[in-house]
């Protein structure tokens, strides 16, 4: 039972360019939105359609890569754990989010914009900050 652990793994396509920031501490944070798919028939034979929207936060090294190459319509994976957390807004109200925070990231189209620029040459490219994951949360 130790394999069991706070873990998803998600294939979609953003749905914005990463939003970059650095922290107080000199640490940078990415903040992006990732779409995915599923498809099933309903009873009437037709093929349905759904869409759900996941929020992704990437840090330091894989904040830098989102900055670098990711834009939105890139088709990504990404793997990592799911947070769960709360704020008051300006108004006093409690708002709930939850999000994937990042532990590899790997590009699956062929790395060309729509414009036909190349962006990296390998056709796919993985970043992993397992080791410094620890080092982020403190």
């Amino acid at each position: 039972m130790n394999a069991l652990r706070n873990r998803v793994t998600l294939i979609g396509n953003l749905g914005q360019d990463p939003e970059v920031k650095t922290t107080e501490t000199g640490k940078k944070v990415s903040h992006f939105t990732l779409a995915t798919h599923d498809g099933f028939k309903n009873n009437d034979g037709q093929k349905i359609s759904e869409t759900t929207w996941h929020n992704i936060v990437a840090w330091n090294g894989l904040a830098e890569l989102a900055e670098k190459y990711l834009r939105k319509g890139k088709q990504v994976m990404v793997d990592g754990r799911i947070v769960y957390r709360s704020y008051e807004d300006k108004k006093g109200v409690t708002k709930y989010i939850t999000e994937i925070v990042l532990s590899d990231l790997l590009f699956l189209n062929d790395g060309r914009e729509s414009s036909g620029k190349e962006i990296v040459k390998d056709t796919a490219v993985k970043e992993s900050t397992r080791s410094s994951r620890k080092k982020d949360e403190e």
